[in-house]
């Protein structure tokens, strides 16, 4: 019985939780290359938050060592990032079962998705069964603050919406309790980009990242295709 599990590790010496910390505007999605010995190359891509300060977070993190901005795309971009320390390293003060913490490596399990928090990671995974699952989360539990969100077998819908990052939640949020979605509206664009302390152009693409994200989830499934 394989399962998918959405969980949060709340841990402040995770690699790049201190970027996010820095430039808690922006939402962080990273993925690790395993083939490069024991300090996995980072790809990171960056979504809102200036540039400049993105940039400078990299840089003055302790954990990034070499970085590199590998392509853009409106508010999106993509970073290489060597990390300066190995997991070991990055960890070893936070977490005693440094030998625990190599054996995940190894599990029987497929990490899908890492968005980095100012606070920990929060994780899509794929587990082979319970097993597999209950080694991961045991190990979490143990050494930092394991949260669990949601535990589905292979195949089980997932509820809508739960394909959209923190950040994209809270601009929707914000958005339908001040009324901008309201007929007459309520609130201007400008209005809930300066509650949420972002630009007008970031929250507009902020929604309609969003908006399509549920469109995808829910109504455009049922649609049948369109003609050649």
């Amino acid at each position: 019985m394989r399962l998918v599990a959405e969980f949060k590790i709340c841990c402040d010496a995770l690699p790049l939780v201190e970027v996010a910390a820095t430039v808690p505007e922006a939402t962080l999605i990273l993925e690790l290359q395993f083939n490069h010995g024991e300090r996995p190359l980072f790809l990171v891509t960056v979504t809102d938050g200036s540039d400049q300060v993105v940039a400078n977070a990299f840089s003055d993190a302790y954990d990034v060592g070499e970085w590199t901005l590998v392509g853009e795309a409106g508010d999106t971009r993509r970073y290489q990032v060597m990390p300066a320390l190995s997991f070991e390293e990055q960890l070893g003060g936070q977490i005693n079962d440094l030998a625990g913490l190599e054996a995940l490596a190894t599990a029987d399990a497929i990490i899908e998705q890492i968005e980095v928090l100012p606070d920990g990671w929060r994780q899509t995974g794929w587990f082979a069964d319970r097993e597999a699952f209950n080694e991961f989360s045991a190990f979490w539990q143990q050494n930092a603050d394991f949260r669990l969100y949601r535990l589905t077998r292979d195949g089980e819908s997932k509820p809508p919406g739960d394909g959209l990052t923190n950040h994209q939640q809270e601009a929707l949020r914000t958005a339908y309790e001040m009324g901008h979605f309201d007929i007459p509206r309520r609130a201007s664009l400008e209005e809930v980009a300066t509650e949420l302390d972002i630009s007008a152009s970031s929250l507009s693409e902020r929604l309609r990242r969003a908006e399509t994200q549920l469109i995808e989830e829910t109504v455009a499934t049922t649609w049948p295709p369109l003609p050649d």
